[in-house]
Order: C-alpha cells, then sequence, then structure tokens
C-alpha cells in the first residue's frame, strides 16, 4: 500500500503555552480506516487541525501524497483532506441542503452541471436524496452531520478526516454515520477517525493509534491495542465491554483472539460448545 500521509517529527504548542504535540511521528496508508483514540487534552484534535492546515507546527512537517503541506494553498488542501467536525452546526451556513453541498464546488470553479452532479450523488450516499431544498438547521441533528459529511464527499477528497462525528448522536445515528465512513474506506478514500466511543472503533477500524500526553502512545492493529488492557488503562482507556469480556473467558475459548464483536463471541461460544457434544 501507498503511503498518503507522513507525519514527520511534529511539534505544536498553543500561544498560552500548552504543549500539544510532542514530536509526533506518523506515516498512514491509502485506504486505511484509522481510529485515533485517547483522553481529552491528549492531542488528537490538534493533530487532526494540523494535517488540514488550520494550524501549522512550530517543528517537524507533514507530507500528503509525499507533498510538503507548506506548499499547498488552503484551496488545494480541500480538495485532498475533508474534514468533519464534532459539531456539525459550526459547519452548516447555507439555506438549503444544496446550497450548503454547492458552496465549496462553487468555490472549486465547478460548472452548474457538475455541481449537480456531486450533489446528488453526495445526497445518495449519506441516504438525504430529495432533501435538497430544505433549511439544514432544521433537519435532526444525525441529519445535519450527514449534510456536512456530504458537503465533504461532494469535493471529492482522497483523505476524509472526522472529529468525533457520533458525538451527541443516538445509536441508529452512530451507527448511520460509521456506515458511511466504512463505505467511502472501501470505495479507496483514506479515513482518520476521532472517537471516545470504542465500541465504534472497534467494529468499524483497521489501526488504532492511542494518544497520551501529546505523543503516540500505541499503535497497531485493533485487536493488538485493545488486546493490552494494562497499557491502554495508563491512558484512561478501557476496551469495549465485549473485548473485556472476550479477555475474561480467553481460559475457556477455543480461540486466543482478541474479541472486537458480539457475533465474533457469540461464533466462539458456539464453537466451544460443539466441541464438547
Amino acid at each position: 500500500m501507498r503511503e498518503i500521509i507522513k507525519i514527520d517529527s511534529i511539534s505544536y504548542s498553543y500561544p498560552e503555552g500548552v504543549q500539544a504535540l510532542k514530536d509526533v511521528s506518523l506515516s498512514v496508508n491509502e485506504g486505511e480506516f484509522l481510529g485515533i483514540i485517547g483522553q481529552n487534552g491528549a492531542g488528537k484534535s490538534t493533530l487532526l487541525k494540523c494535517i488540514v492546515g488550520l494550524l501549522k507546527p512550530q517543528k517537524g512537517r507533514i507530507l500528503l501524497k509525499g507533498e510538503d503541506l507548506d506548499d499547498f494553498p488552503v484551496s488545494r488542501v480541500a480538495l485532498k483532506v475533508g474534514f468533519v467536525l464534532q459539531n456539525p452546526d459550526l459547519q452548516l451556513f447555507s439555506m438549503t441542503v444544496r446550497d450548503e453541498i454547492a458552496f465549496g464546488l462553487s468555490n472549486m470553479g465547478f460548472e452548474r452541471e457538475q455541481m449537480e452532479t456531486r450533489i446528488k450523488e453526495a445526497l445518495e450516499m449519506v441516504g438525504l436524496s430529495g432533501r435538497e431544498e430544505e433549511y439544514p438547521l432544521t433537519l435532526s441533528r444525525g441529519e445535519r452531520a450527514r449534510v456536512v459529511i456530504a458537503s465533504v464527499i461532494a469535493m471529492n477528497p482522497d483523505i476524509m478526516i472526522l472529529d468525533e462525528p457520533t458525538s451527541g448522536q443516538d445509536y441508529s445515528g452512530s451507527i448511520q454515520i460509521m456506515e458511511i465512513a466504512d463505505k467511502l474506506c472501501r470505495d479507496g478514500r483514506t479515513i482518520l477517525v476521532v472517537s471516545h466511543n470504542m465500541s465504534l472503533i472497534a467494529e468499524y477500524c483497521r489501526r488504532v493509534v492511542v494518544f497520551r500526553s501529546g505523543k503516540i502512545f500505541l499503535d497497531g492493529s485493533v485487536g493488538e491495542v485493545f488486546s493490552r488492557p494494562d497499557e491502554l488503562i495508563k491512558t484512561g482507556i478501557k476496551p469495549p465491554q465485549i473485548t473485556r469480556l472476550g479477555n475474561a473467558l480467553r481460559d475457556v475459548l477455543p480461540s486466543a483472539e482478541t474479541i472486537l464483536r458480539v457475533e465474533q463471541l457469540g461464533d466462539l461460544i458456539i464453537e466451544k460448545v460443539n466441541r464438547r457434544r
């Protein structure tokens, strides 16, 4: 797989003196679904803002497909990296859903016909077809989040970054958003998600990076990271409940694999029962 993001020893301190990132290096390949987790203030959101160019590291550099981010105009970054904030209302300002999605496309100089095609495709992908003329702020929170995601999808970026996309969502809304992200990943886009919901991280992400005090503390597959509860506890993180249950039953299960989903544990229990017949 080809490297799409290379973060090379970056550090960032806020004006008040808080050092949010301390010599962080990270490589992300095309098509990865990467979860970024850690306590509040660990540096996660600061990292995302550096990747999209909202913040400039005081040390180190960030490469997108081998090109230094410092050489990118803001408009070009927007075509390569889409950013969905935790609160969708901070990104909504137009009078209709269509105008909301069209805003970025218009600024990039797309023709009207191209814009309409992209708007239609983006709304279909997020399940909001036929809602073009509605006022975004009258929609439910889950629908507002999907409008923001549609506006990013329409720009067709190679990389999509979602900062706590399921915050404030009910279970159904959270699953809808993560399913959209999963489909985008399967279609070839690179997805980075920050979340405090460990069950969703375990269900959808393939790789996890754990931040602690501005540094990367752990980096590995979801199974590798969540199989290390004694180290995770140092970051204030617990593996998903189903993983903890699987770890407690490890001695009696027919496999030592890390449990990440309910279905996975159910299959192992059935296998165990069948062996005893």
